[in-house]
Order: structure tokens, then C-alpha cells, then sequence
């Protein structure tokens, strides 16, 4: 679909288009930067409950270390009490009786205390091999963070490069009234072939099927990322007058972006004019449309819930101001996004 749509496009480049692979590779960067630190929690907790259990296993080997010591030396003192020496003692046998016994017992429990012990000292130094496995895990991921950290600095300052070098054509594109008929019919396109596609299917994701309806919510839903609200739907985009089809929340780079219902991502990469673009699928027709992000955290196919992070705030697709352009589509049709979400 993707090639599909560039085809479409012609052979016509702008100077947006120099941002595409900075600003893919940033978010590509960002993505695994995430999974490699939840995978980093993941083997630290799996490191804090080995640690706990080895203190515990220490703590038992210790009493039944002493309590082999207080056996030993009890044995010491007395003699050891085999059975033969009790046989030969001259007790009365009824006496002699409970004697063996009692040694049978004593014996036995003095067994399984020593099988305890050794079975403690094993477990304890498996433990100490995996915690040492997990603090090199540990380190490896450590290095691929740092690894990540550095390529998105890099990538960054190739953008800002970028950005500085094409700033003058950016700026005049955005006043441009074809330029911005352009990219809304560029949306619009890749709107309808996800409409053709997606709701061609008689299945529904597995997310979809359980979640409230989405014509259900309307006065429910939450806005995808804190911040301020600096474009409303219809308002004129451009000194041109277009109308926007969406809002532009104005946020820090970086905010957390969240699904505002549940559904399965049916787009997920760069867009002319809208930067690391994301769309989701939420069923009867409806979606949900995310554009500017600096980080794309899902990808097609991954199914996602109410309020599931997708992305992160930024200000891809050559956007001066650093925040998201959202908008809810029905049947491919824009609507106001602010008479279905409540304000807080």
C-alpha cells in the first residue's frame, strides 16, 4: 500500500522528504531504546528475587549448619550410639526396644537435616550462576542502551542539519495552499485504501471483539497527550485558509502518546507532510489518526488498549511546533475530535 500511495505521488520530490530517513531512524532508534529497557526491568526484578531467595537459603544453611554442628559434637560427648553397642549394653529389653527406636529415628533425622543442607548448597550456587548470567545480560543491555542513546543524539542532529537546511522551504510550503491540499489528500488517499482493505474482512481482532463499541463513547474518550490545544478542527490551517481536519495538542518532545480506545494499529511509518505517522483501527469504520510523533512504539498488526502508549510527541514531517495532530475519521470522513473526548 505504502509503494502504492509513493507511486501515486509521482516523481516529484520536496524538501520535507529529507527528513523521512532521520526522522524514521530516530523513531526506529526510540522503539528499541524502550524495548531494551523494559527487557533491562524485566531481568533487574528477575535479579532482586534471586538475591532475595539466596539470603533465605543462606539463612537455612546456616541453621542447619548449626544444627549439624550441635549433632556432631552431642555425638562427640556421648559415643556414637550404633546399634550393636545398645544391643550388647544389658538393658532390659523392653528398654532395648525403644533404644533402637529411637536411634533408628534420631539417625533418619539426622540424614535428612545433612540431605537438606546439601541440597541448599546446591540450590545456592545454582542461584549464584544465574544471578551471575543476569548481571551479564544486565551489562550487554546496558551497552545497547547506551549504543541506542547515542545513534538517536546522532540522528538528531542530522535532522536539526536538515531542518536548518530546508527551514525557508518549509516554512513558505506551510503557506502554500497546494501544499497543504497536497498532504490532506495524501491522508485521504491512504484513509480510503486502509477503509478498502481493513473493512473488506468479516474477522475482527481479538481486541476489537471484546472492547466497548467505539459509537459507544463518544463524550468518553480522553485526548491522547497532555498539553495545550493550539489548532481545532475546521479551524484554517495556513495563511491559505485550509480547513483542518484534526487538532494539534502542542506538547514537550517526547510526551507519552496513548491510544484514546481499543484496536489494532493498520499504519505505522512516514508520511509527506505528517511526519512518523500512526493510524489505528478500532472497528465499525472508526479510526484514529496520529501524526508528528517523534517516536512510532507500535507497529501494523499489534493489537492496543484504552490508554496502551503508541508513540511519543515530536515534530517529524517538517511540523515547526513540537506536539500531535490528532483526528478521528468514520467511513473516511473527518469529524471534531473535541464533541467525542471529555476535557478535563
Amino acid at each position: 500500500m505504502q509503494q502504492q500511495l509513493e507511486r501515486k505521488e509521482g516523481t516529484q520530490k520536496e524538501a520535507r522528504d529529507a527528513l523521512r530517513d532521520s526522522e524514521r531512524a530516530i523513531s526506529q532508534a526510540n522503539r528499541a531504546l524502550a524495548q531494551t529497557e523494559a527487557e533491562m526491568r524485566q531481568v533487574r526484578a528477575a535479579a532482586s528475587r534471586i538475591a532475595t531467595e539466596r539470603k533465605a537459603l543462606e539463612r537455612k544453611a546456616a541453621e542447619r549448619e548449626t544444627a549439624i554442628g550441635r549433632m556432631l559434637a552431642a555425638r562427640q560427648t556421648a559415643g556414637a550410639p550404633d546399634a550393636l553397642r545398645v544391643a550388647l549394653s544389658g538393658d532390659d529389653p523392653s528398654a532395648l526396644s525403644r533404644n533402637l527406636y529411637y536411634l533408628g529415628y534420631v539417625s533418619r533425622a539426622a540424614a535428612a537435616v545433612l540431605a537438606e543442607y546439601r541440597a541448599g548448597i546446591a540450590e545456592a550456587a545454582r542461584l549464584a550462576a544465574d544471578a551471575e548470567a543476569r548481571r551479564a545480560r544486565l551489562a550487554t543491555l546496558e551497552q545497547s542502551q547506551r549504543a541506542e542513546r547515542e545513534r538517536i543524539v546522532k540522528e538528531r542532529r542530522e535532522r536539526r542539519r536538515v531542518l536548518d537546511k530546508v527551514a525557508v522551504d518549509i516554512r513558505k510550503s506551510r503557506k502554500d495552499i497546494k501544499q497543504l491540499q497536497a498532504d490532506e489528500s495524501r491522508l485521504a488517499r491512504l484513509v480510503q485504501e486502509i477503509g478498502r482493505v481493513v473493512y473488506g474482512r468479516v474477522e475482527r481482532t481479538p481486541a476489537a471483539a471484546k472492547a466497548e463499541p467505539f459509537a459507544s463513547m463518544r463524550g468518553k474518550l480522553s485526548l491522547p497527550v497532555r498539553g495545550e490545544l493550539t489548532g481545532r478542527f475546521g479551524a484554517p490551517r495556513g495563511a491559505a485558509g485550509v480547513e483542518a481536519k484534526g487538532v494539534f495538542i502542542r506538547a514537550p518532545q517526547g510526551q507519552p502518546v496513548k491510544a484514546v480506545a481499543h484496536g489494532q494499529v493498520v499504519y505505522s511509518d512516514w508520511m509527506r507532510g505528517f511526519g512518523n505517522l500512526l493510524i489505528v483501527d478500532h472497528g465499525q469504520s472508526y479510526l484514529s489518526i496520529y501524526a508528528n510523533n517523534e517516536s512510532l512504539l507500535k507497529q501494523v498488526g499489534e493489537n492496543v488498549t484504552s490508554g496502551e502508549v503508541l508513540a511519543t510527541t515530536g515534530a517529524s514531517g517538517g511540523n515547526e511546533e513540537t506536539g500531535l495532530y490528532f483526528e478521528l475519521r468514520h467511513l473516511g470522513r473527518a469529524f471534531d475530535p473535541l464533541r467525542w473526548v471529555k476535557l478535563k
